[in-house]
């Protein structure tokens, strides 16, 4: 699952390069999604695009994972998203808990959902461009228009970004619709093993601070931290998207995801 203002090939490219291709190489059938209006799902976001994280959570996601049972013939067991994404599947748990039974095991790569950083690159790209210039460009186009502005690989509808807005700043995980408690409802869940993927140069979105608070309002089951940059050994110093785009990260990051699977794999250790 991508996050915001991207898509899902975040995850792949045409030639075959990125985290999709890989775990293909492994042996695993591997299902990437478009949210409503992004990538290669149709219609695009426009002004008359009423929907927002919302319809992303009890429509778009339940369609998802209707799809790939109805395709593939049983429910996907492994879980990854990147950056919001993180945020959109723990939020599905919430609402849908008897599907987390289904999930072996989940991986985040730079998940957070409320901003805690005080780094300066926070404050240009969250402060000033989220919360201060793109209320402004979604009220004169209707949508925000992320993709001509270069803030991102796609567009958001006005209802995303205002929803993403609010859980970006250090307020209750509640949905605006009809007042769904997501902190509350997760609290004591026990969701699927996850782990968290940081990188040493992602300064303004999700470092280890922002993960870590992520962490504590996402329930009580195995959680774990990395964080990925040559001072821990790793061969490159990655940042919200090179994590998943750089080449070195086959040998690092893509490499201890297939050990998290593989240590969570339900089937693996039933001799």
């Amino acid at each position: 699952m991508h996050g915001a203002v991207e898509n899902g090939k975040i995850f792949y490219t045409k030639s075959n390069k990125g985290l999709a291709p890989f775990l293909a190489s492994q042996g695993y059938r591997c299902y990437v999604g478009d949210l409503r209006g992004r990538g290669d799902s149709v219609p695009l976001i426009s002004a008359q695009s009423s929907y927002g994280q919302t319809e992303a959570i009890v429509e778009d996601i339940p369609a998802m994972l209707e799809f790939i049972y109805q395709h593939g013939g049983s429910f996907p067991r492994y879980w990854v998203a990147h950056s919001w994404g993180g945020v959109l599947m723990n939020s599905y748990f919430a609402r849908f808990p008897d599907d987390v039974s289904k999930v072996d095991a989940c991986a985040y790569f730079g998940s957070k959902r409320s901003l805690h950083n005080h780094h300066y690159s926070k404050y240009l790209q969250a402060n000033l461009i989220w919360y201060g210039l793109a209320p402004l460009y979604t009220k004169k186009y209707g949508f925000l228009p992320a993709k001509k502005l270069r803030w991102g690989s796609d567009n958001e509808t006005k209802k995303s970004h205002e929803q993403g807005m609010e859980w970006a700043k250090r307020k209750p995980w509640m949905d605006s619709d009809d007042g769904f408690d997501y902190a509350k409802t997760l609290k004591n869940m026990k969701l699927p093993p996850t782990l968290h993927i940081a990188g040493v140069k992602d300064k303004a979105l999700a470092q280890p601070i922002d993960i870590k608070k992520f962490i504590q309002e996402s329930g009580v089951g195995v959680q774990e931290l990395k964080e990925y940059g040559r001072k821990h050994g790793h061969q490159h110093n990655y940042g919200h998207i090179d994590m998943l785009t750089h080449k070195a990260a086959h040998h690092d990051q893509f490499k201890d995801l297939l050990d998290w699977f593989a240590r969570y794999d339900r089937f693996a250790h039933h001799c």
